[in-house]
């Protein structure tokens, strides 16, 4: 399984942090020896910054992808979304959504789905539907949108880039690589910061299942 990550200049280090670094570090993982990868695929093969100024050396080009199934094709927010030299990596996730792949994206790379015609018929969120509307004038799937922080549909997550936490559950949920029960111990503990949630997701971690018979 691999996950492969668009860096584009600008891109919003807070909308992945938590991805990036739970998916890396392998910590939570129900089979940390399992074959996975996290890859940073760019627009070109040269090094982009991101908002924090943070510099990313892609792995890969965007043309090099190859997706396979259960992999998934991740879009940060950033401030390019928009412009003519995002598109490639705007076409990639739409014709990976129409293949039945895994795409998610959060915040400016809502706008860019919406503006080819992407969110049209799948359901939705953005950071503001009027926002959306207007950013898009070509855009015609308000009836699938949706008024939450992170919304999942059968391929695709979408959320908006107030809630990176929600779009991250999300996500972890879709890869299947964290029980379920350490999935929901993780979200409650960063949601509610309350000291039970970290004893279930440690307890997650021990309560592996039993060999089969």
């Amino acid at each position: 399984m691999r996950v492969y990550l668009v860096v584009v200049d600008t891109l919003a280090d807070w909308e992945i942090g938590y991805l990036t670094a739970e998916l890396h570090s392998r910590r939570f993982f129900a089979d940390p020896s399992r074959d996975f990868q996290l890859l940073k695929a760019g627009l070109t093969r040269d090094a982009v910054t991101s908002m924090g100024g943070v510099t990313h050396t892609p792995d890969m080009a965007i043309g090099d992808i190859r997706l396979d199934d259960n992999d998934l094709l991740l879009l940060p927010g950033a401030d390019i979304w928009q412009s003519a030299r995002a598109r490639p990596a705007l076409e990639l996730a739409r014709d990976a959504l129409d293949q039945g792949h895994q795409v998610a994206a959060i915040c400016g790379a809502t706008i860019g789905l919406a503006s080819i015609g992407a969110l049209n018929a799948r359901r939705h969120t953005s950071n503001d539907l009027g926002w959306l509307k207007a950013a898009c004038p070509e855009y015609c799937g308000e009836h699938l949108y949706r008024k939450e922080p992170a919304v999942r549909g059968a391929n695709l997550i979408t959320a908006t880039g107030l809630a990176p936490l929600e779009f991250s559950y999300e996500v972890l949920k879709m890869l299947k690589v964290w029980r379920p029960a350490t999935a929901k111990a993780w979200y409650r503990l960063h949601k509610t910061r309350q000291e039970r949630w970290y004893h279930e997701l440690v307890a997650s971690m021990s309560d592996a299942p039993a060999d089969p018979a």
